[in-house]
């Protein structure tokens, strides 16, 4: 008897739970794929957004499938190194992670970084939808006012995405003390007021 009534107590409290979650609070997520160097910086800033969900280091714009680290450093697979970042347009919206992707590299530079060289560490956003495209293209117009150089990022419609090996993934949170971080990422963070 107490097994069925725990049963029954347990069944009527899973059915109240169930009940009480609102189907119309599931997040819609959108997606945006931005190049901007050396992707273990890239991450780290866009980790740190209000809105973001995930920011997931990885290849996209090249023409070899399951491209490898080692090979897109070579540069012939055609990729970039990008962070495919999932935000919450309820929280936050394109305009302001791309605002945040214009300061955080300098788009007037073609294919380099810093000392970080090569067609994978280009400038690019890879939009998922017109939507996205017109607001990439009017911020860069925006952008371009607040350079001297004129601006070389890449506009392009996403293509295939390659999610990086794990050992890139959470690299600055996992790695702050290895040089590369303490020189390059850190001092980035600082100048965004994300650190």
């Amino acid at each position: 008897m107490r097994k069925r009534l725990a049963l029954a107590l347990g069944l009527h409290l899973l059915s109240r739970t169930l009940m009480a979650t609102d189907p119309t609070e599931t997040k819609e997520l959108e997606t945006i794929t931005l190049g901007a160097g050396c992707f273990w910086c890239v991450e780290a800033v866009y980790q740190r957004l209000e809105g973001v969900e995930s920011a997931v280091s990885g290849y996209m714009g090249g023409h070899v499938e399951n491209p490898t680290y080692k090979a897109v450093t070579t540069g012939r697979t055609g990729h970039a190194e990008v962070v495919q970042v999932k935000f919450d347009p309820k929280v936050t919206n394109l305009r302001t992670l791309i605002d945040f992707f214009w300061e955080a590299h300098d788009p007037t530079t073609l294919n380099r970084q810093g000392a970080d060289v090569g067609t994978q560490y280009r400038s690019a956003i890879f939009y998922e939808n017109e939507e996205q495209k017109k607001i990439a293209e009017a911020s860069l117009a925006a952008a371009s006012e607040k350079f001297s150089r004129p601006i070389v990022t890449e506009i392009s419609a996403a293509s295939a995405f390659y999610e990086a090996e794990d050992y890139h993934q959470e690299y600055y949170e996992l790695n702050k003390s290895y040089p590369y971080c303490r020189a390059v990422i850190t001092p980035k963070l600082k100048k965004l007021g994300l650190e």
